[in-house]
Order: C-alpha cells, then structure tokens, then sequence
C-alpha cells in the first residue's frame, strides 16, 4: 500500500521544570520518530534523552530499504547502541551514574509499522474514532495494576506512579517491547512523554485527536491540556498521520 506520513510535534519545559529531559524526533526521509524521556537527575536525563536521539540517528541515516524483517532489526540495535552508549557515559561520568531514558521509537515498513517501547512513556494509534494504547507501562504501578493490587482509578494518583521497571542504559542488556502492525489509511499515531498521559487521561486525549482540526492544532492542544491541568513535568508529543 501506497502512503505517506505527515506529522506536528511539540516540546515543552512546562513551568515547574528548569530544563527539558525530554526529546523528539521525526524523519520522514528515514521514516522513523521517536520520543525519550530522560531520567537520573536534571542534567543526566537530558543527557540520556540525547544519546538515545543520537544512536537512532546513526543507525537510520541513509536507510532506505524498508523490509519489515531490517526495520525490526534496525530498531533492535537502535535500541542496543543507545543503551551502550548511556553505560559508557555513566561508566565514564561517575557523577551521573543513574541516568537513562524512556523510549519510543516508531518506524515504517513497506507492509506497516515497527515499534520499540521501554518505560512509560506511550504510543497511540487513532483509528475509526477511536484511540488504543500501543504500549504497556514498564512502571512499578503497571505492575500492581496486572496483579490486581490496586484498582485502575488509583493508577493516576499512586504515589509510586514514576517508578520506572525498564529504561534505557539501566541494565547492561535490554529488555525491548518489538510492537509490529498494519497501518491504515488515515490512522494517526500519538507518541508521548507521560508530562501527557499523568494529566490528560485518554477520553480527553481522543477528544482532542478527534477534532477537526489540523495537526498541529491538535497536537497544541494536547500540550496545552497538560500544562492548564499543572504542567509539573515536561511534556512531549508527536502526532503523525498516514495518508
């Protein structure tokens, strides 16, 4: 099938934040975006959020062939590399030791779309209307939530919700959520830091996709809704739509 990907993408500090930890990413030339939050500090997040950005980069730049079977590898070894490279920084910057990064990182084939998840962070796909959750939460409260220890209105408000059970550069190998799928004509893909989903819960988030408006208006008012509900992390989104 035939198509091309349009998208609008946004970062913000938010105002309680000296810094943003979060980074995005969309190459339509290598067909690939990605999202990171950084965690470990203020400077060591932003760092590992970098990192992360830099090892996609290196992997997809001049990346044409888009067999579903190499663009599952080749979102593997983004991952990899990232991962050696935040080790090697915390090996070499003791004073950072701790960092790492969430991820998404969302790549085309000729047949549909490769996905590669750790952490909390989140991808949507919007589809007839409706939005549905791509990833599962790497998140100690996930966790509690699966083994029915704590009813899903409590998820939100737990106060152990930023405990995070997979991330980029904790551990010396990586343990990858590899997501693949169809792709429709007209679906929307959300990317997200969870600056969005810990404040915007996703009957409003679909509310929003689900206007008609343009992309970037829609991605402006995700941010927006996140930053009028507190805005006390900062808050990445990136909206892509096939066409």
């Amino acid at each position: 099938m035939p198509y091309s990907i349009l998208y609008s993408a946004r970062s913000e500090i938010g105002p309680h934040r000296s810094n943003n930890e979060d980074a995005c990413l969309a190459d339509l030339e290598s067909w690939f975006c990605l999202v990171a939050d950084g965690m470990g500090g203020e400077a060591s997040g932003e760092i590992a959020s970098r990192l992360f950005t830099e090892a996609v980069m290196e992997i997809f730049q001049n990346a044409k062939d888009r067999n579903e079977a190499i663009v599952m590898e080749r979102v593997q070894e983004a991952f990899r590399l990232a991962n050696r490279m935040v080790r090697e920084y915390a090996m070499h910057n003791p004073e950072d030791r701790g960092l790492g990064c969430t991820a998404e990182l969302l790549a085309f084939s000729d047949s549909g779309f490769v996905l590669g998840h750790m952490g909390d962070s989140r991808t949507y796909r919007f589809r007839n209307h409706r939005l549905n959750q791509l990833t599962r939460d790497h998140s100690l409260v996930q966790r509690q939530l699966d083994s029915g220890l704590i009813p899903p209105e409590n998820v939100r408000t737990h106060p152990l919700r930023n405990v995070i059970t997979r991330a980029v550069g904790v551990d010396d190998e990586i343990s990858l959520d590899l997501i693949r799928g169809p792709i429709n004509l007209e679906d929307l893909f959300l990317l997200c830091s969870d600056g969005l989903t810990d404040l915007v819960d996703d009957n409003r988030i679909a509310a929003i996709i689900d206007l008609d408006t343009s992309l970037d208006q829609k991605v402006n008012a995700l941010v927006d809704a996140s930053l009028k509900a507190g805005g006390y992390d900062n808050v990445t989104v990136v909206l892509l739509a096939v066409r």
